[in-house]
């Protein structure tokens, strides 16, 4: 499957999976190098992913998931984060520019310094806001990545934020945006796709 229609729209989120199918770091690591081209504010890139295959740690995030099934019966289960504090990354994300000449030293010292004070300035939620937001950029193209590899997916956030932090030994410094079961459906006893609006219900033109 390599058509972009197609993925899109035969990418449905899965509500059981098959249990017993392994995926394997090759096959993950196929879907993260498109993730990586994920857009993000600045190119802060601020989205990091904890994957868990272990049954034992699975069963762990079964529990700060409030039960769901599709926990226990997904390939693996992905926390996606958002980094509160990516724009302090500024320089290290840069620094490939300025050494290719990209950039002169001015120009890298302005972006540095105009993107941390960027940040600064509008405080905790504003970071906050971001780091989800930026996360969630990357997790669709992650959910789209798996499906065009052959994988199902399902974004869940009815989770408990921090007992999912505590059981996977998240630093304070990032914030959980969602989790991502993925895996192969079953598709048994899978329900008719829920309705979509038409285009002219959620699209204005110039105006609201």
């Amino acid at each position: 499957m390599n058509d972009f229609v197609s993925v899109v729209t035969e990418r449905r989120s899965a509500n059981k999976f098959i249990k017993g199918v392994s995926i394997e770091d090759k096959e993950l690591n196929e879907i993260f190098d498109l993730v990586k081209y994920a857009p993000s504010s600045f190119n802060l890139q601020h989205a990091h992913y904890v994957v868990v295959r272990d049954e034992e740690m699975k069963q762990k995030v079964y529990e700060a998931a409030n039960k769901q099934y599709k926990v226990k019966t997904a390939s693996a289960v992905i926390l996606v984060l958002g980094h509160l504090d990516a724009h302090q990354n500024t320089a290290e994300l840069n620094e490939g520019l300025l050494h290719l000449g990209v950039i002169n030293k001015q120009e890298f010292d302005h972006t540095v310094e105009s993107v941390q004070q960027f940040y600064e300035e509008r405080g905790e939620a504003f970071k906050r806001d971001e780091a989800i937001r930026n996360a969630n950029l990357s997790a669709m193209l992650f959910m789209l990545a798996a499906k065009e590899k052959g994988w199902d997916t399902s974004p869940m956030i009815g989770f408990d934020p921090e007992a999912m932090m505590k059981t996977l030994d998240v630093p304070d410094r990032y914030v959980p945006a969602l989790l991502i079961g993925i895996g192969k459906e079953d598709t048994s006893n899978r329900r008719v796709r829920g309705y979509r609006k038409p285009v002219g219900e959620f699209v204005s033109f110039e105006r609201f």
